[in-house]
């Protein structure tokens, strides 16, 4: 659960275990994603996203460097969704591509659940009104790890 790493790994790069569980009454998971942040040499700041691993059966497009969403069995009218979709575990050793050994750099992994119905479409059902158009009516939630620190 997060640290600081004290030198740079032998081997070029650090290597990230990641294993996430959906919480036994909650929603499955979509992806897990790790954000790669760093100092550039004038002092700004920088970040990357990786899909490092996802449910089902979905490919990085390689065009775009993005995934696919993972779909939706959130059904609006009855604000009930079901675990059809997504992954009970995903678990994963991300080796980052283009680490520096020079550079200062943070790493978090985020994890993403499939689409649920949001609170305010469970309180439309429960109370017969409609939703105005411009309330989105799923959210994906998302949980995340505490971070690794590298520090030249």
């Amino acid at each position: 659960m997060g640290g600081e790493l004290t030198s740079a790994p032998k081997d070029g790069a650090p290597s990230i275990l990641v294993l996430a569980a959906k919480d036994p009454i909650g929603a499955n998971l979509d992806r897990v994603q790790i954000i790669k942040g760093w100092q550039r040499r004038d002092g700004s700041l920088a970040e990357r996203i990786y899909d490092v691993a996802w449910s089902d059966d979905r490919m990085i497009d390689p065009e775009t460097g993005t995934l696919a969403p993972v779909g939706s069995s959130v059904d609006v009218e009855a604000a009930s969704y079901t675990n059809s979709i997504g992954a009970s575990e995903l678990a994963i050793v991300w080796t980052g591509p283009d680490f520096d050994a020079e550079q200062r750099t943070f790493y978090y992994a985020r994890m993403v659940e499939i689409p649920r119905p949001r609170w305010s479409t469970y309180d439309a059902v429960q109370f017969g009104v409609e939703l105005p158009e411009e309330v989105p009516k799923t959210v994906q939630d998302r949980a995340y790890s505490s971070p690794i620190w590298y520090t030249p």
